[in-house]
């Protein structure tokens, strides 16, 4: 019988684990295939540094969140037990599944050092020129600090041994060396002459070892492999000292290049002699260990290159028009008369940048207020907050500073927009805001109501790069009620006194989670007066234990609940007191990111869309809105796009009592359509919108 909650992090290997099996979708063109690989070597990388650093404090330090020393260990075991099986499934799918088809589309990417004739003088030269003159080879000597591993770097471990001296595996006459890869000097893979209408490519890791003897003149090379280190990544801040947050969040980010090992990867292949003097000479723990296949750090494969053409990718669809805003040069006209409902990936995100630029050139526009959780790399939104500064509005922007891995992106942003005289205000003590919203005040013709408000509120990021790979939905509105609930979000993240209560939007720290419960307790309520409780709910992730014990109270009486989940799952279905519960998980194209809650409360459908997982990080060390759609017309597009998802049986899986991926496509009816919710999806708003 499973315990009455999955573990959140073995439930995030199972998600994991359904990125990794898209790239045995032979219906997908191999490069699509080998993203996922990337994809779920870049998502390991990141469960290492965050969540597993941890499990280690609890075994090291005696410092735990929610387990003792002996339940940490207990799950750590369980995490590399996991990721063991996973790595050597996913060297399986590359091996045996995405090489052959690479070869059958005439690409050939070598797995040895040991290239054909016709290459061996290109890639010495391409060694001599490109390659050894960034190289540092250094003596590995135990209790040696010159020899520190970086954080996430490819090394080549070598054990040499003089020449004409007696060979002796693991005798003290071998010399152990190490270099890094110089990933920032040459590409992770190298493309060779093209022979007998063949592509050829090679990883600079064979390229490098094919020349390893001139790296090392006077010895022979005894062994040579691949390692690598993942380091502690997470880092918190006391409540209690806020003064020069940025600055101190900055030198926590700069400490992540030496923080303490989480995980040490090594070609499975070494013999135990040089692992055992590579763990002595670094003080690795056997927890840390992961044996691993001859190629580290696959989240590389993104950057494989494509020498026959885009034929072998899968090509994203035109971007969709948005009717109400074309026929219309001023956006903000449009939303005093209507709502908009903005769905990406599959609309464009400059609406959003015509609505922010729009604001800026307005001469009535008098005030632009926008929270920064993620923004891209030289921003287009960001642009646009200048220009208005420098026409005059006046500007407030809210930086999370410790929005993970986004750190240092956030604070050059908001020196930058403080250079062009935007009043910036950094992070909440104890709180990250990740709710994302854009305010714009701007003066009217009514006397009674000088100053008129538009909004945007969204479950995604200000982020125009992600926004084309990431399905997301976000709201344009005018509504006063709920432009009235934004301004009280605003007072409260510039520490401004309450002046009303959110009657609109649910907030976290102040209605999101009693509002939820209600809402909740009311479908409960009505199915036991014999009506039909319906509940959809669509996030990335499910944890925070009263929403599940919820949820199960839910199923118990008889409501019926669709969970569309595509990350943690904590709750477990398929048991007495979960038996009306199910869980479907869609992994595809797009990252879908998308927070959508569905209560049916007796034909009175209600729809929120939510920035906020239910998570108990969300819900309760976070700012978070969910906002309310009113528009008949836009519930009706959402109730539809979820009805979709639901019926999807080619990328949608179910997640089972035991977090097994289900396919559905596996068990659908011979005369079932297939349904792939994101081309459907697709083709949906392209059909109700007349394109």
């Amino acid at each position: 019988m499973p315990y009455r909650y999955f573990k959140r992090d073995i439930s995030w290997l199972s998600f994991n684990l359904r990125v990794l099996l898209e790239a045995t979708d032979e219906s997908l063109p191999v490069y699509e295939r080998i993203k996922f690989l990337s994809i779920y070597s870049s998502n390991l990388e990141e469960f290492y540094k965050v969540r597993v650093s941890g499990y280690h404090s609890s075994i090291l330090k005696s410092v735990s969140r929610d387990e003792s020393e002996e339940e940490a260990l207990q799950t750590l075991l369980e995490i590399n037990n996991e990721v063991t099986e996973q790595e050597k499934a996913y060297y399986r799918i590359f091996n045996e599944m995405i090489l052959p088809e690479l070869r059958n589309n005439g690409i050939i990417l070598y797995q040895t050092e040991k290239v054909e004739p016709f290459h061996r003088t290109y890639v010495e030269n391409y060694f001599n020129e490109e390659v050894f003159p960034y190289l540092q080879p250094m003596i590995i000597l135990k209790d040696d600090i010159h020899s520190f591993i970086q954080d996430g770097c490819i090394y080549l471990v070598v054990s040499l041994q003089k020449k004409k001296k007696k060979k002796t595996p693991g005798s003290s006459s071998y010399t152990y060396a190490m270099m890094k890869i110089p990933n920032t000097n040459v590409p992770r893979f190298v493309e060779l002459p093209s022979f007998g209408g063949n592509h050829y490519l090679i990883f600079i890791d064979d390229l490098i070892k094919a020349n390893l003897q001139s790296v090392f003149p006077g010895y022979e090379i005894i062994d040579c492999y691949s390692i690598k280190i993942s380091r502690d990544a997470d880092f918190s801040l006391d409540k209690e000292d806020q003064k020069n947050i940025a600055e101190r969040i900055l030198r926590k980010v700069r400490k992540r290049k030496i923080g303490a090992v989480t995980r040490f990867q090594y070609d499975k292949e070494m013999p135990d002699y040089f692992l055992k003097y590579l763990c002595e000479a670094y003080e690795i723990e056997e927890e840390e260990l992961l044996p691993s296949g001859r190629y580290l750090n696959l989240s590389d494969l993104i950057k494989l290159p494509n020498p026959v053409g885009e034929q072998l990718r899968q090509p994203l669809p035109h971007l969709l028009r948005v009717p109400e805003l074309e026929a219309n040069t001023s956006i903000l006209r449009v939303l005093r008369r209507q709502d908009v409902l903005l769905h990406f990936p599959y609309q464009s995100f400059d609406y959003l940048l015509r609505f922010l630029l729009q604001a800026a050139f307005d001469p009535k526009v008098r005030e632009i207020k926008v929270t920064q959780y993620r923004v891209a790399e030289n921003s287009a939104v960001i642009n646009s907050l200048i220009s208005a500064a420098k026409n005059g509005k006046k500007v407030t922007v809210f930086v999370e500073l410790k929005a993970r891995f986004d750190e240092e992106n956030n604070y050059l942003s908001s020196e930058l927009m403080q250079q062009a005289g935007i009043k910036i205000i950094y992070s909440l003590p104890g709180l990250k805001v990740h709710a994302k919203l854009a305010y714009v005040r701007k003066r009217s013709n009514d006397p009674d109501v000088p100053l008129k408000g538009y909004a945007y509120l969204g479950t995604g990021n200000f982020n125009e790069k992600t926004a084309r790979i990431y399905s997301d939905e976000g709201l344009l509105t005018s509504d006063k009620e709920i432009i009235s609930d934004i301004d009280e979000v605003f007072r409260v993240l510039e520490g401004k006194p309450n002046m009303h209560d959110f009657k609109h939007l649910l907030v976290t720290q102040f209605n999101m989670v009693p509002a939820i419960l209600q809402m909740i307790d009311r479908e409960i309520a009505l199915t036991r007066e014999g009506g039909e409780g319906y509940i959809i709910l669509k996030m990335n992730s499910l944890e925070d234990r009263e929403m599940i014990n919820a949820l199960y109270r839910a199923s118990e009486a008889g409501v019926k609940v669709d969970l569309i989940v595509r990350g943690i799952c904590c709750l477990v279905p398929n048991q007495p007191y979960s038996k009306n519960i199910r869980i479907t998980r869609i992994v595809d194209t797009y990252l879908e990111h998308a927070r959508i809650w569905y209560f049916r409360n007796g034909g009175n459908e209600t729809i929120y869309l939510s920035s906020a997982d239910w998570m108990e990080r969300n819900l309760h060390r976070r700012i978070e809105v969910a906002f309310p759609v009113y528009s008949e017309p836009l519930k009706r597009q959402i109730i539809d796009i979820l009805k979709i998802q639901l019926s999807d049986n080619r990328s949608a899986v179910w997640v089972d009592e035991h977090l097994n991926n289900l396919f559905k496509r596996e068990t659908a009816s011979p005369d079932e359509p297939p349904v792939r919710a994101q081309q459907a999806i697709y083709d949906y708003l392209k059909s109700t919108t007349g394109q």
